[in-house]
């Protein structure tokens, strides 16, 4: 447990220093170039707009400005007319948001239109200039912000690199979990490999949201416009890794109902289990790997092939429909890995093509 809080904190060391720089930044820029008294929306605006997430930064920007815009003005406007107090702040809130929602369905606009309109309600002498003061500081802290991630931006393909690792790890240990449990039928071992595999879809969804990120930072960042390309093709195996794990929660599904009604599979069957916990092994590696180091996407095309090889139609032949099921549902994960390591849906179909174009083939292909 220490060792996963200490590996959060890791990966989230550099979007915390820049959320610093920028927070000191942008403090500084309103209050000594500026000249605004107490401009603490300008540092706000700046983390907000930075955040410990890659993803949508631009959106999450735009989101905070007009969001502390809404409820600046708002509270300014009736705070001054109608006095502070518990109804008062009722309205504002309530005026807040619902502007804020009719301007665009965005999650963050309503929730700080709100905040800002509470704090000139309560803490904020309204009126004035000082109202405009505080739009412009909060429109200057998140430019402020989405310049020190293009300045200081971190890695834009590190991290959705670690993230993908991450999930192929776990569905590398899910996979020689289950061929242990199907081996020796051991009940509880094959239905930990399903837990195991059911618990990445959180990690999935930051490795997607990290991966649009890392596409923002490459778009916006001088430094990293020559990493477009490999964000692209890093980007390309999101579909893929997704798909190929809710496959493989399949193949575990099917699995624990074999070993629960105490059925007879191939050992073949099983040893290709155990083969897919090299091919996520292979696919982590080549995540990692640096561009031209091994192994690579052919490395890893050839290692999914050699599975294929042994994923053939017969093992099928006269066997039960667990296993005809189970069989079916390799080799459609075997497309899902295969588009994983470079190759176009069409070209991984190919390659594990059913004799006679059988029923067997669309199954692979859906």
């Amino acid at each position: 447990m220490l060792r996963v809080r200490i590996r959060r904190l890791w990966l989230s060391l550099g979007p915390i220093l820049q959320c610093a720089i920028a927070a000191g930044i942008g403090w500084w820029f309103a209050l000594d170039v500026l000249g605004h008294q107490q401009p603490f929306f300008a540092p706000i605006a700046a983390m907000i707009s930075l955040g410990l997430s890659l993803g949508r930064r631009w959106r999450r920007s735009v989101e905070l400005v007009g969001g502390v815009t809404i409820g600046i003005l708002i509270g300014d406007l009736l705070i001054t007319e109608i006095g502070s107090g518990t109804w008062q702040i009722v309205v504002v809130v309530a005026l807040a948001m619902s502007v804020a929602v009719f301007l665009d369905d965005g999650p963050l606009i309503p929730m700080q239109a709100a905040s800002s309109a509470v704090l000139v309600a309560t803490l904020l002498p309204p009126g004035g200039i000082g109202g405009f003061h505080r739009a412009i500081d909060a429109l200057t802290g998140g430019l402020i912000g989405i310049l020190v991630g293009a300045l200081l931006p971190a890695n834009p393909a590190s991290r959705a690199r670690r993230d993908a690792a991450s999930v192929l790890a776990t569905a590398r240990d899910a996979a020689r979990q289950l061929a242990e449990g199907m081996r020796s039928g051991n009940e509880p071992t094959v239905f930990a490999a399903l837990e195991t595999v059911r618990g990445t879809q959180g990690a999935i969804n930051t490795m997607r949201q990290d991966m649009s990120g890392g596409r923002e930072i490459s778009t916006i960042s001088p430094l990293y416009w020559g990493s477009r390309m490999r964000l692209q093709r890093l980007s390309a195996t999101a579909d893929p890794i997704d798909n190929g794990v809710r496959n493989f929660r399949i193949i575990a599904r099917r699995a624990l109902g074999i070993t629960q009604r105490g059925e007879t599979i191939r050992p073949e069957l099983v040893e290709i289990i155990g083969d897919l916990g090299g091919a996520f092994e292979v696919l982590r590696e080549m995540m990692l790997a640096d561009p031209g180091k091994s192994p690579d996407a052919a490395d890893a095309a050839r290692v999914l092939r050699t599975i294929a090889r042994k994923a053939k139609i017969e093992l099928a032949e006269e066997r039960g429909m667990s296993e005809t099921a189970l069989l079916a549902e390799i080799r459609s994960l075997l497309v899902d890995l295969l588009m994983v390591a470079g190759l176009r849906r069409s070209s991984a179909i190919a390659t594990l093509r059913w004799p006679n174009g059988s029923p067997g083939d669309q199954h692979a292909a859906g």
